[in-house]
């Protein structure tokens, strides 16, 4: 049997930070829509803009079955969300987080 060398404080305090359970499951979730090209760069574009799919598809040259497959998973995760006009779906982030583990990827990489 080993023994720690951590004190009880910090091994409690790894314990309690240490994600379990379901908030292991959401998180990895989360961070798995940022491990796919096509949502990365949907997602780097509506952060500048809300688009539709036709925008989207001819922006980033990406069929637009693939924009619209890619948009409705962004969709059902919480990532994007939709404003109709008329016949016209506009999509956009659903908030500013999003784009920040973006930039937070973006800067851990040193660009």
């Amino acid at each position: 049997m080993q023994t720690l060398l951590l004190d009880r404080r910090t091994q409690g305090m790894i314990e309690g930070y240490v994600p379990d359970g379901e908030l292991l499951f959401d998180l990895v979730r989360f961070f798995s829509i940022f491990s796919d090209g096509t949502r990365l760069r949907i997602l780097a574009a509506l952060a500048i803009s809300e688009m539709c799919v036709t925008d989207i598809s001819r922006v980033l040259g990406i069929n637009q079955t693939t924009v619209s497959h890619q948009l409705r998973f962004l969709k059902d995760t919480g990532m994007v969300s939709t404003d109709r006009h008329g016949k016209i779906i506009f999509y956009s982030l659903c908030n500013d987080i999003v784009n920040d583990v973006l930039l937070k990827g973006v800067e851990f990489l040193g660009y």
